[in-house]
């Protein structure tokens, strides 16, 4: 299960939409021991593509520095499908760096955006559900 705060959520959304026509991407962090994530590192696509995405190596620094910081990790990492489901692609799988992560993607496919979270180990994809805190 991954726990959102509403601001958080609304920030992964609105970096989302912000990116188009590319994909745009993040960082989430949080404490490891829990399953919220509680700070949203929007990132640029270093990939600049409407097809695939590259966390900016020095945005991804800056958000791990911020989160040691606050005595908080990387926790996950988001990024939005343009034209196709909240559904991981193979290279989402290929290029997914650390099983204990959450990946959350936000399609824009439609009208009103669709936010999803797997967990993804060896390949093998695993959807998770995603509570909004603070409503």
């Amino acid at each position: 299960m991954l726990r959102l705060p509403v601001v958080v959520y609304t920030e992964v959304v609105g970096h989302c939409l912000g990116g188009l026509p590319d994909e745009a991407c993040g960082l989430l962090g949080g404490d490891p021991a829990s399953t919220q994530a509680s700070i949203c590192y929007p990132t640029r696509n270093a990939a600049a593509s409407a097809r695939t995405y590259t966390v900016d190596p020095r945005d991804h620094l800056r958000a791990d520095r911020d989160a040691e910081s606050r005595g908080l990790e990387i926790v996950g990492v988001f990024h939005s499908h343009t034209h196709t489901d909240p559904y991981p692609s193979a290279t989402d799988v290929a290029q997914a760096p650390d099983p204990s992560w959450h990946y959350v993607l936000v399609s824009l496919r439609d009208e009103s955006p669709t936010l999803r979270s797997y967990r993804i180990m060896d390949g093998k994809i695993d959807e998770e559900p995603v509570v909004l805190e603070g409503r």
